[in-house]
């Protein structure tokens, strides 16, 4: 008897802790601020309901992690706007973790946007900015210009990105390449001239917000299993 009531503890034992590990890997925990720092991608993340900030943010919550939201997107804003503003819109609210997706209005924005030295300049500093307040970056590569990738800003946009990748790297951030998920989703669907993705080429529809909101997910350590839990979510509340 002793044996079996040995054994069906053990059971009990082995999957608690199985069901521990299984959200383990989560880095986010419940109680904690995410700061989002962004342009207008982000302000409608957050403005619209079904936007990838709340997808994010539900996504989470699917898996047993209880977080909130910092919205911090601003309409046209370029790595400098970001720079003067990322004490006074994030730091100062106190979050543990801060997204940073910036680079489209940079390129998109032609003669008034930024060069590739001086943005690497900005996000350095935001990102040493974010350090010295304790606050951990996941870094997102800039989405797309336009959903034709061979576009004249697509190409020039590619820089930015590969910088913002050595950075991560260098910086041991998390990185969410949502540049190069946006290239594979637009090129399995195989539509030239059509979006599909996105309303106008760079602003999200609700295909772009989840796949924005999977790539972030997906930075802060979830796995395949939890990424479906966040889908049946999502679906739902559609």
């Amino acid at each position: 008897m002793n044996i079996f009531r040995s054994s069906a503890q053990l059971l009990v034992a082995t999957a608690a802790m199985l069901a521990t590990t299984a959200s383990a890997d989560i880095i986010v925990k419940s109680g904690e601020k995410i700061g989002f720092l962004g342009d207008s991608i982000t302000q409608g993340g957050w403005g619209n309901p079904k936007g990838y900030v709340h997808l994010v943010i539900d996504g989470l919550a699917a898996n047993g992690v209880t977080a909130e939201a910092v919205p911090a997107g601003i309409s046209g804003h370029k790595s400098n706007d970001m720079l003067a503003r990322v004490e006074r819109d994030v730091l100062s609210k106190k979050p543990q973790w801060m997204t940073l997706s910036c680079g489209v209005n940079d390129v998109w924005h032609g003669k008034n946007g930024v060069a590739i030295d001086d943005y690497k300049k900005n996000i350095t500093a935001i990102l040493d900015k974010a350090a010295a307040a304790e606050v951990k970056v996941v870094v997102t590569t800039a989405t797309i210009i336009k959903e034709n990738l061979e576009s004249p800003e697509n190409q020039k946009l590619a820089a930015y990105n590969d910088f913002l990748r050595t950075l991560a790297a260098e910086r041991k951030a998390p990185l969410a390449d949502l540049n190069a998920m946006f290239q594979e989703r637009i090129k399995a669907e195989n539509k030239p001239g059509k979006n599909t993705v996105t309303g106008d080429g760079v602003h999200m529809n609700y295909e772009g917000d989840k796949i924005m909101a999977r790539g972030i997910l997906k930075a802060f350590g979830c796995d395949d299993a939890q990424l479906k839990k966040a889908d049946e979510a999502w679906a739902a509340k559609k």
